[in-house]
């Protein structure tokens, strides 16, 4: 079996000042090419999982227990000049919304130029660098490089902001590329173009890759494998096929369930899920999706299910959906 490229072990983060739990023991790994969706409505610990990767953490959050190894390194046992070496150089991320991450008053391509002498200390050489991103720019798709060398974020649509993130992203070849819903903010076919994009530029370059999204339908075709969280905690675990053909868990059915299909051409409203998420500190040991199913039971109220291997996939169920109740 191959080594993983990175292994996240009973990882919990927790708020500082009062202990609240948001990020509850979540465990996986990526191996050395694969590409992996994070699934879950907002506020379960999709963003805050990705961002303990980095060390990025949100002031007044922190991990509390658990490891994250890369490289022969734990990275929440890491100083920050070790990762500040690694952030960029061998794991890089595209946040949500590239005009509040792209500084607004420096030209992108001084941005770009920012990111290889601050990474690879080499600032001798200003005509190489330029060079480099304008390469960059023409590879991720944006038509007039030269154009967006010189011009500022609020010049460029949001579809050619986002492309040049990635090309920000992908400048120094990493090896991990997490992306943070980089298409929530774009229109449905500027959408299908990034995700083209991030597909080809993941499968040239063979990297690895951990997509984080609240919608099972983008990462049909962009993943080899799912995770779906809730309140905190993975719920389920599967390849892309298992989960999409026979989801076990009764959320993931759920979410499964509410995305539209062209075949319903008679249905008048959207399948949703009752009720809404808990707040993870507020959980305990229960399932925290019983208040919500209809297949929970008093058991599954007082108890806490641990993710268990039906067929290909894990869940953490006491009524699979794969069996009987």
């Amino acid at each position: 079996m191959t080594n993983p490229l990175i292994a996240i072990s009973g990882l919990t983060v927790s708020t500082t000042d009062d202990n609240r739990t948001l990020v509850n023991d979540v465990s996986f790994s990526i191996a050395p090419g694969e590409a992996v969706g994070v699934v879950g409505e907002s506020g379960s610990g999709k963003t805050l999982t990705a961002l303990s990767l980095l060390g990025l953490l949100p002031r007044g959050v922190h991990a509390t227990s658990g490891s994250i190894t890369y490289g022969g390194k734990d990275l929440l046992n890491t100083d920050g000049e070790s990762l500040r070496s690694i952030r960029g150089n061998e794991i890089a991320m595209i946040y949500q919304d590239p005009m509040t991450a792209l500084n607004p008053v420096m030209k992108l391509g001084a941005q770009l130029i920012e990111v290889i002498e601050s990474h690879t200390g080499d600032t001798s050489n200003a005509g190489n660098a330029r060079e480099r991103v304008l390469a960059a720019f023409s590879e991720v798709g944006i038509p007039d490089p030269k154009r967006a060398y010189d011009s500022y974020p609020h010049e460029f649509s949001g579809g050619m902001r986002q492309r040049v993130m990635i090309a920000m992203a992908l400048i120094l070849s990493p090896q991990l590329l997490i992306a943070d819903e980089p298409t929530t903010a774009l229109d449905v076919t500027i959408q299908q173009q990034i995700l083209a994009l991030v597909m080809q530029e993941r499968r040239k370059r063979n990297m690895s890759m951990l997509w984080i999204t609240h919608d099972l339908g983008v990462v049909a075709n962009l993943v080899d494998r799912v995770i779906v969280m809730y309140a905190g905690r993975i719920v389920e675990v599967g390849s892309v096929k298992d989960v999409f053909t026979n989801p076990q868990h009764p959320y993931t059915a759920g979410l499964l369930a509410s995305l539209p299909k062209a075949s319903d051409k008679n249905r008048t409203r959207l399948v949703s899920i009752p009720g809404i998420p808990p707040k993870p500190w507020t959980v305990g040991q229960s399932c925290a999706f019983s208040p919500r199913c209809s297949r929970a039971d008093e058991h599954c109220r007082t108890n806490l299910p641990v993710l268990a291997t039906n067929s290909h996939t894990e869940a953490a169920c006491f009524h699979l959906m794969g069996e009987n109740t």
